[in-house]
């Protein structure tokens, strides 16, 4: 499953794969392989990104269209 929110966050804030990876301690192509679904993302990762981005994990996984996280 392609995660287009966890792409499109990405694409909108001019960021490369290859930077993403680097936060995430990852290969470009490990991280090319979570958005596109091949690979699945773990806790972990899903924690960092959110933390870096400031969404929830729900919009990363596509279960919201809201970035917004409820604190």
């Amino acid at each position: 499953m392609k995660f287009k929110n966890l792409r499109g966050i990405r694409e909108d804030r001019d960021i490369k794969q290859k930077d993403i990876a680097k936060v995430l301690n990852v290969s470009q192509n490990t991280y090319s392989q979570y958005e596109n679904g091949i690979i699945s993302l773990t806790a972990e990762v899903l924690i960092k990104l959110s933390q870096y981005y400031d969404v929830s994990i729900d919009f990363l996984l596509d279960q919201t269209d809201n970035p917004d996280i409820n604190k």
